[in-house]
């Protein structure tokens, strides 16, 4: 096991970070502390974000030396002086929107407070520069250092959220057409786990495409990201449809025993192909798509001739096809999106 896997590579970056940041600062005999702050806050998952994160730190930390600088200089070493050198910190961070930089700014004003008793115009500078040593540090550690890399944690992400996806279309139609004593709130949990991993996954695709900025992908891994991109989107819109089942209330289903058989042989054929795209089979599924088709169209014969129904009040049967289909389209794409 690598070391990296073992204690994580923001870790390792950090702990690079502060040993150069300080080294650097002894080097200059500036006080340490101020920058290794600076540099252990600036270790973003991006190195977009750190850049731009930067950029707001470094006038927050200018704001928050001066006021401690300006304290000090009326009330000294005291609590007042701590208690306003934070407040107006806080206060001014907050008007200029500088919520990224608020909490180093906050820390590095009230620990100057304790460290500065004469030349506070030096101290000031001196603060400045031990804030932008702790910045471009981390930032280039960052860069260089075991840099940000999401593709395969994408990859495995998509992977394992499909497998999840085809395992619940099983239990919801399954539940459905075979009566399962299966509650809706059990499946619906599911829902709401895949969706929430779903979000993680789109937040790693974010990170990635900021990342790309400064360290792009090229040739097949930048093939891969794009399909495994657009298998996560077409997860997303068969979690809809399976939602929509869910939330529709289904009555007693009038389609005979041979009829569920089909049905049930397609969701299985959806679900394996989910969990093993490898496996998909386009004439199978073609095969199996046309039977959900030719159902679906007589299904909507028997309403619109049916005196019973009106036109625009859908059955049960119809919704669950007319969701099959959708979805058996979706998985179609979703196997595809790999070729493309």
């Amino acid at each position: 096991m690598k070391i990296s896997q073992f204690v994580g590579s923001r870790v390792i970056k950090t702990g690079v970070a502060i040993f150069l940041t300080a080294w650097i600062c002894e080097l200059l005999n500036w006080p340490p502390v101020f920058a290794v702050i600076t540099a252990i806050v600036t270790v973003e998952p991006t190195v977009s974000d750190s850049i731009k994160k930067g950029i707001i730190r470094f006038p927050a930390s200018a704001i928050g030396s001066a006021f401690a600088v300006f304290f000090i200089s009326v009330f000294g070493d005291s609590p007042i002086t701590y208690t306003f050198a934070a407040v107006f910190t806080i206060a001014i961070c907050f008007k200029l929107n500088l919520h990224a930089g608020l909490l180093v700014a906050t820390l590095t004003s009230v620990a100057m407070v304790d460290v500065i008793h004469s030349n506070y115009l030096i101290s000031f500078f001196i603060r400045l520069g031990t804030t932008t040593v702790g910045l471009l540090v981390s930032t280039a550690v960052n860069m260089f250092v075991l840099p940000p890399h999401y593709t395969k944690e994408i990859s495995k992400s998509v992977q394992t959220t499909a497998k999840d996806t085809g395992i619940l279309i099983k239990k919801i139609f399954f539940g459905i057409l075979d009566k399962s004593t299966d509650e809706n709130t059990n499946k619906q949990e599911m829902i709401l786990k895949l969706d929430k991993k779903s979000d993680r996954t789109e937040k790693l695709v974010q990170f990635q495409k900021d990342e790309s900025k400064f360290h792009p992908l090229v040739g097949s891994e930048q093939a891969t990201f794009l399909g495994t991109e657009k298998q996560l989107a077409v997860l997303r819109m068969i979690q809809y449809h399976l939602d929509n089942v869910l939330n529709t209330q289904m009555l007693d289903i009038s389609w005979s025993q041979d009829e569920r058989n089909m049905i049930l042989t397609a969701v299985n054929e959806l679900a394996a192909s989910l969990q093993n795209p490898t496996d998909y089979n386009e004439n199978k599924h073609q095969i199996q798509l046309n039977l959900l088709m030719k159902q679906f169209w007589e299904d909507n014969g028997d309403i619109t001739t049916n005196n019973e129904h009106h036109p625009t009040h859908f059955t049960p049967e119809l919704i669950i096809l007319y969701e099959l289909v959708s979805i058996s389209n979706l998985v179609t794409k979703f196997c595809h999106c790999m070729d493309e």
